[in-house]
């Protein structure tokens, strides 16, 4: 397996991001907050990680859900996948949301959202005047028979 090696700074009270399982894809962060913070039903808090990063060009980090807290609790990361771009250098912080009808309390040090690195593919636009037909055609949403 390739390794990308990426400069991190640790500001945070927390050990940094891991892999808590050999072949899991996303690496568990940390809230790094003094104090536990309650998000009441659709309350939205950007929480710090105190994690800071230096990607290499082309890559990216996808901010994601953990499917513990999106199961049992109704937590998600707002802007899933949430993006950390390579030329970002500021602290990581999670958009947490909470999609249920019950108060959610997060507590320092808590496992809150998981990291994945990908590398990201440019694109350069071909401005053409008309697209080739396709047998799907133009049909969006619903066009499988159930929306």
């Amino acid at each position: 397996m390739e390794r990308v090696i990426v400069k991190v700074v640790n500001k945070s009270n927390n050990d940094l991001p891991e892999y808590k399982h050999i072949g899991d894809s996303g690496l568990d962060i940390r809230a790094n907050i003094d104090e536990p913070i309650t998000l009441r039903s659709l309350e939205r808090f950007a929480v710090p990680t105190g994690i800071y990063v230096q990607l290499p060009e082309n890559y990216e980090i996808q901010v994601r859900p953990r499917s513990g807290l999106a199961a049992k609790h109704g937590i998600s990361v707002l802007n899933t996948p949430g993006t950390v771009d390579s030329g970002y250098v500021g602290e990581i912080k999670v958009i947490l949301v909470n999609l249920s009808n019950e108060p959610f309390t997060i507590e320092p040090g808590e496992r809150i959202a998981q990291l994945v690195l990908a590398k990201v593919e440019k694109l350069d636009w071909d401005e053409v005047l008309f697209l080739a037909e396709t047998d799907r055609g133009d049909s969006g949403f619903g066009s499988t028979g159930k929306y």
